[in-house]
């Protein structure tokens, strides 16, 4: 390249590479790696999901940027079964090529630059802070809005269920987050996507095998029925299996999201067509992500049995697809420790300068995997 500043220098180094050697140590086990690292569904695609995306396969002109009218009002119907979110416009709702690509290029999308402060949380997915780096923003972080003193920011990312740590925000907590939206003119983007993942809640609500444990910035009660500012970020990813697709969408502010658009179709971001058949299929049918929900409960009560019983100390982790686990020492021993036993889990310093001395432990890998890590862990108390 010539001598113009590469853009990947303010980047970063990308996490998963500085675990490579971790990685190799990990898969020199006898009964083979455990990799309970990255997050990777590893569960099959529903029939009826993929026959609607062969069914769309032979259509051969654009996909339309806001995605099928189908789509659409797939994902509000959805949005208001699933977690009891109302008075959503199905204009208000645009398909992403995966919901990374979008956190990433939201600030930019939004116009922020080097004026302009977006606010992450302590412990944080690092792609808030990527999105942050590429628009050339100022970054804080914080998970208290008392924290930001006087500043005001342009964008705050809100994470609730979280990645990595699993907690989940109620909704007093989220309502205040809506008033200083109001108050100061601050757009919210909230990732949502860990929000059909709830397994205990701290906002009162009972989780049980319901879907609402934890509350969208969406929800009525959290916004009065007033999206003003606000973005809903959600995924397919988890709950249908659809990493590979990369099949996400934002809903919320009619206005933010038909800026968006407008950007978006400039740029041809548009989701294929028959991914946005399969997405249709997927939010229009609750019984398989139910059925993938109960997997990974049933994973999570095996790990976290397990790690207690090796002597971790798992936080939070009310929701979501990672138990964020500790034995209060650097997350690297940590790494090493597990790795020792063919087992591979995220450090918690990925996610910032708060969470070196825990591991993220994910819940993706198959039956057989989780009950070799299980049988690994106790094996070493």
């Amino acid at each position: 390249m010539s001598a113009r500043a590469r853009v990947s220098s303010l980047l970063p180094d990308f996490p998963w590479d500085t675990i490579a050697s971790v990685k190799a140590k990990a898969a020199t086990h006898p009964d083979g790696i455990v990799d309970l690292s990255v997050g990777t569904p590893v569960d099959p695609v529903d029939p009826l999901i993929r026959a609607a995306l062969s069914s769309a396969s032979a259509v051969p002109g654009y996909p339309a940027t806001h995605g099928t009218p189908e789509l659409r009002a797939a994902a509000v119907d959805a949005l208001k079964r699933r977690y009891g979110i109302t008075g959503l416009d199905p204009a208000a709702v645009l398909p992403a090529i995966g919901t990374k690509e979008l956190i990433a290029g939201l600030p930019r999308l939004l116009g922020l630059g080097a004026d302009d402060l977006v606010v992450i949380p302590e412990v944080a997915y690092p792609t808030y802070e990527v999105g942050a780096l590429f628009a050339g923003a100022q970054i804080a972080r914080a998970d208290g809005l008392t924290q930001l003193g006087p500043r005001t920011p342009a964008l705050m990312f809100v994470n609730s269920p979280s990645n990595p740590t699993g907690r989940v925000l109620g909704v007093d907590h989220l309502r205040k987050v809506v008033e200083f939206a109001r108050e100061r003119d601050v757009v919210i983007a909230s990732d949502e996507c860990y929000l059909g993942l709830t397994w205990t809640d701290s906002s009162g609500r009972s989780a049980g095998s319901a879907p609402r444990g934890a509350p969208s910035i969406l929800d009525p009660e959290v916004s009065d029925g007033d999206h003003t500012n606000l973005l809903a970020v959600h995924s397919l990813s988890k709950t249908s299996n659809l990493a590979s697709y990369r099949a996400g969408f934002v809903a919320g502010d009619p206005a933010l999201v038909a800026e968006l658009l407008e950007v978006r179709k400039h740029a041809g971001m548009m989701v294929p067509f028959p991914i946005q058949a399969a997405m249709t299929a997927a939010l229009s049918d609750d019984t398989h992500e139910a059925q993938q929900r109960e997997r990974y409960r049933v994973r999570r009560e095996v790990l976290r049995k397990a790690l207690e019983e090796a002597g971790f100390r798992i936080d939070h982790s009310e929701a979501g697809l990672y138990l964020w686990s500790t034995r209060g020492e650097s997350c690297r021993t940590t790494l090493d420790w597990l790795a020792d036993r063919g087992i591979l889990a995220a450090p918690g310093d990925f996610y910032g300068p708060t969470g070196t001395e825990h591991v993220r432990i994910a819940l993706t890998a198959t039956d057989e995997r989780i009950a070799a890590a299980a049988e690994r862990l106790t094996a070493a108390v």
